[in-house]
């Protein structure tokens, strides 16, 4: 009978790496940025003392160490400072705000830092539409299943109102009153859904909506691209 080689241990042995299941380790070398390797601008980038604050639209005000303030168009790569305008160089403010942004230490473009309004976390929010985190974000076309009845729903829309708010059926009362949503704070932003499978003959597009508290629909990992469009 021919068995099987173990050759984990000529493998660490001999350096190599090998698949453990999760698509392999990582390369042995330190995080520390080789500033040696870089050039002039890249190391001042890293090293010298900036602040740099996000103000929308992928802009960011950058004050540098010697106080002087510049600011930063990171999305069209540009900089108010000499060092770009004059001489067309990448400077290290365009550089800085590049770090911070990977970094997570600010807002990325299109983002700002806020608090989420579903699980009142701090994190980086969208400028447009509800300001709901990666986690905790719903899109129109998203699969969904509503907690109480297990139902598949399809996120038509996040409205920014609260389920105290918006009013419902003729009685006059408000998606918190209904009363399976008991339970569901008030403050929560309404989501319209569809029921994807009630009318086959229908168009995505004009199946009748219906309003639920956020916390009452748990995301799933499948969307229907371009569902309402």
């Amino acid at each position: 009978m021919t068995h099987p080689k173990n050759t984990s241990a000529s493998n660490e042995r001999s350096g190599s790496t090998r698949n453990d299941g999760g698509g392999g380790r990582t390369p042995k070398e330190p995080l520390v940025p080789d500033l040696g390797s870089m050039d002039d601008r890249s190391v001042r980038a890293w090293t010298e003392a900036m602040a740099v604050g996000p103000v929308g639209g992928g802009r960011y005000i950058v004050e540098g160490q010697s106080d002087n303030t510049y600011v930063v168009d990171l999305p069209a790569g540009d900089c108010t400072c000499p060092d770009h305008t004059i001489r067309g160089e990448r400077c290290k403010h365009l550089r800085r705000v590049a770090i911070e942004v990977n970094r997570g230490r600010v807002a990325p473009p299109g983002k700002l830092r806020g608090t989420c309004e579903a699980c009142r976390r701090e994190a980086f929010l969208p400028e447009e539409g509800p300001p709901l985190c990666d986690a905790c974000r719903l899109e129109p076309g998203d699969f969904a299943t509503d907690r109480e009845t297990g139902d598949t729903v399809v996120v038509a829309r996040v409205t920014g109102a609260r389920a105290d708010e918006v009013t419902v059926g003729e009685g006059g009362g408000t998606v918190a009153d209904y009363p399976t949503n008991e339970g569901y704070p008030g403050d929560d932003l309404v989501v319209e859904v569809v029921y994807p499978f009630s009318r086959p003959e229908v168009a995505f597009a004009d199946l009748p909506r219906y309003s639920f508290p956020l916390s009452r629909l748990a995301r799933r990992d499948a969307t229907l691209v371009d569902a309402f469009d």
